[in-house]
């Protein structure tokens, strides 16, 4: 595919983010029920809704190409390791999030080419917020209706020696803290979601350090945006993540940064 047919294929999948999302403020303004997944994550009726809407829209965008979703992630790898193209789909990232009601989930869609994602959308409904990215035609946000900027990660040699460090609201271990001790001058900014690795995309953090469990639906979009950003998306040996290589689906721990002059495994 190249750069032109990505980039309409990314505005293709951000209308369906789109209307998913209205479709998943309707259960958020409304009641839903919850359960419990073996894993002991929540999940919601805007989950199942979301999930069933993007597949659909998918399948009729582009019929040939496999989907894999948070909600259907039983897929074994003996058959998933013959994917060399594939969706893989977040219908709703941060539901802890949403059953707090504090806006703070998205929307995640990805596309893998043999093992890297090649466009990413996150759309946060609640916000109005979307980025989007695919490869060679940079990072975008978009807020409703106005026009999408470009955006860019930030240099830290561009600012003083603050660090500004966004990480889960509901994922602050002991080693998260000894992480920020030993960055010693910081600021933090809590969020939920892939949103954390937009704000950094953005040039809004520094840094995002994720030491606890992930999966993969949970970073492929927010990757490739930090990257066409400028960015880098790595496991905290600085090894870039990489996408359906081994049956689970969980991430290693991560670190999303935009200056990579600066060796942050040092400050684990």
């Amino acid at each position: 595919m190249n750069p032109k047919e990505l980039n309409k294929l990314t505005q293709d999948v951000l209308g369906i983010a789109v209307d998913a999302g209205k479709q998943i403020l309707d259960v958020y303004f409304g009641n839903y029920d919850v359960k419990s997944k073996s894993d002991n994550t929540p999940l919601t009726t805007a989950d199942l809704i979301a999930n069933q809407f993007i597949i659909e829209k998918l399948k009729h965008l582009t019929a040939s190409i496999p989907i894999l979703t948070e909600e259907s992630s039983e897929i074994p790898y003996g058959e998933r390791s013959k994917w060399h193209l594939y969706w893989l789909v977040d219908p709703l990232d941060g539901t802890r999030e949403f059953i707090k009601r504090n806006g703070e989930f998205s929307i995640n869609i990805s596309l893998i080419s043999e093992g890297k994602p090649l466009l990413g959308v996150v759309h946060a409904p609640v916000l109005g917020i979307s980025y989007f990215a695919s490869q060679f035609n940079g990072a975008w946000k978009v807020f409703e209706n106005k026009p999408a900027t470009q955006i860019h990660v930030r240099r830290l040699a561009s600012r003083k020696k603050r660090f500004t460090v966004t990480y889960g609201r509901n994922h602050t271990g002991e080693r998260l803290k000894t992480f920020l001790s030993n960055l010693g001058n910081y600021q933090t900014v809590p969020l939920g979601s892939a949103l954390k690795s937009c704000l950094v995309a953005e040039g809004a953090a520094d840094i995002y350090p994720k030491l606890g469990l992930t999966s993969e639906w949970d970073t492929a979009a927010a990757q490739c945006i930090v990257e066409e950003a400028g960015g880098f998306f790595t496991d905290v040996n600085m090894q870039e993540l990489r996408y359906n290589t081994k049956e689970s689906l969980l991430n290693p721990d991560f670190f999303v940064f935009g200056d990579a002059d600066l060796n942050w495994a040092s400050y684990l």
